[in-house]
């Protein structure tokens, strides 16, 4: 064996089992939401003390698991398990077999009721015209294969025959979400059922896809929530950002004016998409939240209304009872000269914009430290 052929050798070795460990995680984290979903549903279905909860169900199950110290399991995130579990059922025989042998201390509880058979039998015929061995391979094969992430992309569609083209897609071709997403905004599915060449026009989509590696998974949230790490301070954010972003928080904190530091890219999900808050401080002078987002760019009215967005979100569902309705600032570069844009939600026409305008870092200080920074960088 010579030198070349051992580099190799490692690199190969590397590379099969560092795939192998994130096909490993994925499927626990999938299996692991499926079953939030059963149990939910399960319950909703024969608990005897379901009425007790009602309609609060999810966030009082939610506020429960945050105190038994579960990451990322919110209202949201259960209600998106729930609907994993109700789009995909008749993943059951895969998943508990799966999860018996490789977890015997974990069953399934209970016998599956009435009303979940019936939602099995439904999914069935979405695939009909399957051998019965033929969906479970079907099944079988997505599961082994498909992140939580790219269900998520996959039960936000509920036509059936349309997501069985993209789990074929899935499985053909093994596309990161960023590729699911894309395959999906730019309607692969129809614009393959209005070709007149079928095949030929799902080859040249699939041509385009890049295959999913496995440093695109290791960046999926869910891996860091399931395996208990702390999350990036960046989600694909460019290199000057994340060091002009490093500086703002040192910047804002040593202001003092009340800032506390709260989170960096705090995620949000709202419906079914999520959104990275670049940071968030809470003001207990104000008693508000505040905001922040930079752009590395020119000012743009897009930049504005995706921060007011994140303002209505933050004022009807994290906003405290006593709080004032949170801020935004909202910083973007104008032709290498520094431009300071407040957001304006909650900043009217009340009194309390003259405590904003004094306790808020001044638009010229704000401005002079982005100078600063770009010259720096």
């Amino acid at each position: 064996m010579n030198f070349k052929l051992l580099a190799n050798n490692i690199q190969k070795v590397h590379e099969a089992l560092q795939q192998s460990a994130v096909n490993a995680v994925n499927r626990h984290i999938t299996l692991r939401n499926w079953l939030f979903g059963y149990y939910i549903v399960n319950f909703e279905q024969n608990g005897e003390d379901k009425a007790v909860y009602g309609d609060k169900l999810l966030e009082k199950l939610a506020a429960k698991l945050v105190k038994l110290k579960l990451k990322g399991v919110t209202a949201a995130e259960l209600s998106r398990y729930r609907k994993f579990y109700l789009t995909y059922p008749s993943i059951l025989g895969t998943v508990s077999q799966k999860l018996m042998i490789e977890n015997s201390e974990l069953q399934i509880p209970g016998t599956v009721s009435q009303e979940l058979k019936t939602l099995e039998s439904l999914n069935q015929k979405a695939i009909a015209g399957f051998s019965k061995k033929e969906k479970t391979e079907h099944l079988t094969q997505l599961f082994a294969q498909t992140s939580f992430s790219h269900f998520a992309e996959l039960i936000k569609i509920d036509e059936e025959y349309k997501r069985l083209y993209y789990e074929m897609l899935m499985i053909k071709t093994n596309p990161s979400v960023r590729e699911l997403r894309r395959a999906i905004a730019t309607l692969s599915y129809e614009r393959t059922g209005l070709s007149k060449n079928k095949k030929l026009s799902l080859q040249q989509i699939e041509q385009k896809i890049k295959p999913a590696q496995a440093a695109d998974a290791v960046k999926d949230f869910y891996f860091f929530d399931f395996l208990d790490l702390p999350l990036p301070e960046t989600v694909d954010e460019k290199d000057l950002e994340t060091a002009l972003l490093n500086h703002l928080e040192k910047f804002i904190l040593e202001l003092g004016n009340g800032f506390c530091f709260e989170a960096r890219q705090k995620r949000i999900l709202i419906g079914d998409e999520y959104f990275f808050i670049d940071m968030v401080f809470y003001h207990r002078l104000l008693h508000c939240h505040v905001l922040v987002e930079l752009k590395v760019d020119k000012f743009d009215t897009a930049y504005a209304s995706q921060l007011k967005t994140y303002l209505n979100y933050f004022d009807k569902k994290i906003r405290g009872k006593h709080d004032n309705p949170p801020i935004g600032i909202l910083l973007v570069t104008d032709k290498n000269k520094a431009l300071v844009e407040y957001a304006g939600a909650g900043i009217s026409d009340k009194m309390f914009v003259s405590k904003y305008a004094v306790a808020l870092p001044s638009k010229k200080q704000l401005e002079n430290f982005i100078k600063r920074e770009l010259k720096n960088l």
